[in-house]
Order: structure tokens, then C-alpha cells, then sequence
């Protein structure tokens, strides 16, 4: 019987694997923002010499990109990290400090904060032009905006919650 739990057990510890290609469509993902980047930042040229639209807005909408591409990157070295194998790259000059420091919980929060900071340059972006959107439709960004960051604040409290726990036991 022991022999066929350990199967199991090996079975499902190298499960973990299927995560893998997950992490590789993530990657993927970064070049994919990489094209839009570009197309984005010809746009914020063509805003400066046209003199169409806003260079604010322009700027808003690198930014976002940049962050998007910051968070998937954040949740590919920590997911892989922490569900998959761990990085060998000890030695490596450019290794940031937070790689293979951030759990689940930090991971949880982090995604949550780069949430909200998306969100809330897409409402900046919304305020700068507001006359071309309707009250409802400014309603709603204010509305899942305002709910992104109730759910980071709960998660916070959440997760502070649960430290006191940790260090009492």
C-alpha cells in the first residue's frame, strides 16, 4: 500500500509541471504588450505633432501598459517560484531582491495593488476625457474603481490579520 501512496504522491509533486506552460503563455503575453507599447507610443507622437488628444492621456495609457507588463512579470517569477521549481539564478547581478521572497500572500497583495493602480489610471484617463463618455458609464468606472480598492483594503486587513496570528501561535 505504501508503495502505491508514493506513486500518488510523486505523481501528483510533479503535477506542479502543468503550471509551466502557463507561465511560458504569460511571457508570451509581455511580448504581446511589447507591439501595443509601440503602437502606443508612435500614437502619443502623433498626438504631439497633430495636436489631437491629450499628451497626459497619451502618457496614461504607456504607463498602464508598463504596469500590466510589471504585474505579469511579478506573477510569473512568484507563481513559478512558488508552485513550480525555484529559479536558479543565486548568483545573478540583475536577480531583484524580492525574487523568491514573495509568498502567496505577498503575491495576493501585490496583485491587488497593481489592480488598483490600472484602475485607477484607467479612470485619470476617463476624467481627462470625460465628455466623451456618458454619467453611467463614468458611474461604473468610479463604481469598479471604488470596488477595487475595497477589496484591497479588506485583503490588507485580511492579511494583517492573519500576521498577528502567525506571530501569537
Amino acid at each position: 500500500m505504501k508503495v502505491i501512496e508514493n506513486l500518488l504522491e510523486n505523481f501528483l509533486f510533479a503535477s506542479r509541471w502543468l503550471l509551466a506552460p502557463f507561465y511560458v503563455g504569460l511571457v508570451g503575453a509581455i511580448v504581446a504588450l511589447i507591439w501595443y507599447f509601440g503602437i502606443e507610443f508612435i500614437h502619443l507622437f502623433h498626438m504631439l505633432t497633430s495636436g489631437e488628444g491629450s499628451l497626459v492621456v497619451g502618457v496614461l495609457s504607456l504607463v498602464d501598459i508598463v504596469l500590466l507588463a510589471n504585474l505579469l512579470i511579478i506573477i510569473i517569477f512568484a507563481g513559478y517560484e512558488n508552485f513550480v521549481s525555484k529559479i536558479d539564478t543565486e548568483d545573478h547581478e540583475d536577480r531583484p531582491d524580492w525574487m523568491g521572497h514573495v509568498d502567496f500572500g505577498d503575491l495576493k497583495m501585490k496583485l491587488v495593488a497593481s489592480i488598483i493602480a490600472i484602475s485607477g489610471i484607467e479612470l485619470l484617463r476617463a476624467f481627462f476625457n470625460v465628455e466623451s463618455f456618458e454619467d453611467r458609464q463614468m458611474a461604473w468606472k468610479l463604481g469598479v474603481h471604488v470596488t477595487f480598492v475595497f477589496t484591497g483594503l479588506i485583503f490588507a486587513i485580511m492579511d494583517k490579520l492573519g500576521e498577528h496570528k502567525k506571530h501569537s501561535s
